[in-house]
């Protein structure tokens, strides 16, 4: 969200709390967040946390916390899991995987790049048997196409487009329609209706997508993620082998 101007929406102790601050907190939030904290009331909301937090620092200033050994004892630890977090990041963004090297993974590797077999299919849903096993005569006689009594009979919602499901895997239909459609071959269709839950199916495969390789479109992102988190795995365990002959390490007795 861009403010055309900068607004002051609050001033703590002459501090001013901008409309830019605040958006800034509502962008970094969650995705699920961000939504709740656009709204106006949500955009209050957040806008008392900031006040909040700097009424805290207030008190703290007043207090002298900073000053305290307590405070000083958790400021060390935290500059040091800070500086941690940091040196680890800063060296991982030095290691990259480049576009030929995913490519040449992509070759070298085809069988790990087998898409899980697929079938496309149409159907037409009824709720009795023999007002499906009427329909298959019509098909099978050809006073109607497969399409035109998806769309006469049909109760599902593919029926506006002549039945079809379009592609899918084993895993994503109920099991007695899975089994069905794998079993057919393209272009054949059921002699006898298929019972499940939602009713009788007759069922019509249309393609098959088996044994297919995902194009190196498809997996690329994902495969470069992949291999970018194992080589920066393997360069930060040599990374602390190379420090451990510079800072001296101790094993203690069990370990």
């Amino acid at each position: 969200m861009i403010e055309i101007e900068d607004k002051v929406l609050a001033v703590v102790e002459g501090k001013e709390i901008k409309a830019s601050q605040l958006n800034l907190l509502i962008n970094q939030a969650p995705d699920d967040q961000q939504a709740q904290f656009r709204t106006h009331e949500g955009r209050r909301q957040l806008l008392n946390e900031m006040i909040g937090q700097e009424l805290f620092y207030l008190e703290a200033k007043d207090n002298h916390i900073e000053e305290t050994e307590e405070y000083q004892k958790e400021f060390e630890e935290m500059k040091e899991k800070f500086l941690k977090s940091y040196m680890i990041s800063h060296f991982m963004t030095g290691v990259d995987v480049p576009d030929e090297e995913v490519r040449a993974y992509y070759d070298e590797n085809p069988k790990q790049f087998i898409a899980p077999d697929h079938v496309r299919a149409s159907h037409i849903l009824v709720p009795a048997e023999q007002q499906a096993i009427d329909i298959i005569e019509e098909i099978k006689s050809g006073k109607k196409s497969f399409e035109q009594a998806a769309k006469d009979y049909s109760l599902d919602n593919s029926k506006a487009n002549g039945g079809d499901l379009g592609y899918f895997p084993k895993g994503k239909m109920v099991p007695v329609f899975e089994q069905a459609a794998f079993a057919l071959d393209v272009g054949e269709m059921t002699d006898k209706p298929v019972k499940s839950e939602f009713g009788y199916h007759i069922i019509k495969v249309t393609d098959k997508k088996i044994g297919e390789t995902a194009p190196y479109s498809a997996v690329k992102d994902s495969l470069k993620k992949y291999l970018l988190g194992m080589k920066q795995n393997r360069a930060y365990i040599n990374k602390i082998e190379d420090l451990k002959e510079i800072y001296k390490v101790e094993y203690k007795t069990g370990f």
